[in-house]
């Protein structure tokens, strides 16, 4: 009996949106839940590649209430150095704003996958993205999960869209991350209007609430997605210094980037993604059950 009332229970909490924060090695990371598992994709379609059916994902997950800041990404270099290797010209730029409470940004794809790695495992290199000498990266979240059963990710584009676009209640989406189809003139977007191209990232917790609970998910910095798009990596959002202007705050702006890209204005971020989420994995060990994809 007290099994089945504990089962009810996370079921409840796992297709809930809800904030916690987790100290992960040391580093303090607020999240949130982005339940409605199996939510169908947007029909949208987007400005510039005229592509749709994006923000379907049949897990629920949790997604960085915030961008990973500067205080996060020093915390984490302390430990293990400065991320290294190749192409050089993915590690050799510092963050171009320096406030603990900004956006740490000039970050490559490749640092933000070896941050990732070091929460899963401790490791920079081990985790759900394998690093190859020759500039190489393999990513795969299934082998990681079975082999560290938590694990820290950059959020594929299909995460990071219904994170910032799905409505809470479920009934579909919105243009932007505040849950209107209207264009955002307060609070952090306001910042964003005023001079888009002179000035710096701004504090993360800074400006309003997103529907979905998270912040910055329009404007700050543009934030890296996991998703491999050609021979890019995505990016979503939009930035301070965005030179799509307004256009980078849409649902219908569909963005990607060299992964060794650090931005050279220093609007390259990001946030993370935890899979599976815990209320989930309660569930799968109640179960007797193995959770393989994830990403998909």
């Amino acid at each position: 009996m007290k099994t089945r009332i504990l089962v009810m229970v996370v079921c409840v909490l796992a297709v809930t949106n809800f904030t916690s924060a987790e100290t992960i090695r040391g580093i303090d990371i607020d999240f949130v839940t982005i339940g409605n598992a199996g939510n169908a994709a947007d029909t949208q379609i987007m400005d510039n590649d005229l592509t749709s059916g994006y923000g379907s994902v049949v897990y629920n997950y949790r997604i960085g209430k915030y961008e990973i800041t500067n205080a996060q990404w020093k915390a984490f270099t302390d430990v293990t150095g400065a991320p290294t290797g190749t192409p050089s010209d993915a590690y050799d730029q510092s963050t171009f704003s320096t406030g603990t409470q900004q956006p740490t940004s000039g970050i490559s794809w490749y640092e933000a996958a070896q941050f990732c790695n070091y929460l899963t495992s401790g490791d920079k290199s081990l985790g759900a993205y394998q690093f190859g000498t020759d500039g190489s990266i393999t990513v795969d979240r299934s082998s990681a999960v079975s082999a560290y059963v938590m694990v820290y990710v950059i959020p594929t584009e299909n995460e990071w869209y219904k994170a910032a676009y799905f409505k809470h209640d479920g009934s579909g989406y919105s243009l932007f991350a505040n849950g209107t189809d209207t264009l955002p003139t307060a609070g952090i977007d306001s910042k964003y209007l005023e001079d888009p191209i002179i000035g710096s990232p701004w504090n993360i917790d800074s400006g309003t609430q997103e529907q979905n609970g998270t912040f910055n998910m329009m404007g700050n910095v543009w934030e890296w997605n996991e998703t491999l798009i050609d021979s890019y990596r995505g990016v979503r959002g939009g930035s301070y210094a965005s030179s799509t202007g307004i256009n980078g705050l849409y649902s219908s702006n569909r963005s990607a980037d060299i992964p060794s890209n650090e931005g050279s204005i220093g609007d390259m971020g990001f946030r993370i993604a935890e899979i599976p989420e815990p209320a989930t994995l309660i569930l799968l060990t109640l179960g007797g059950m193995v959770l393989r994809r994830f990403g998909r």
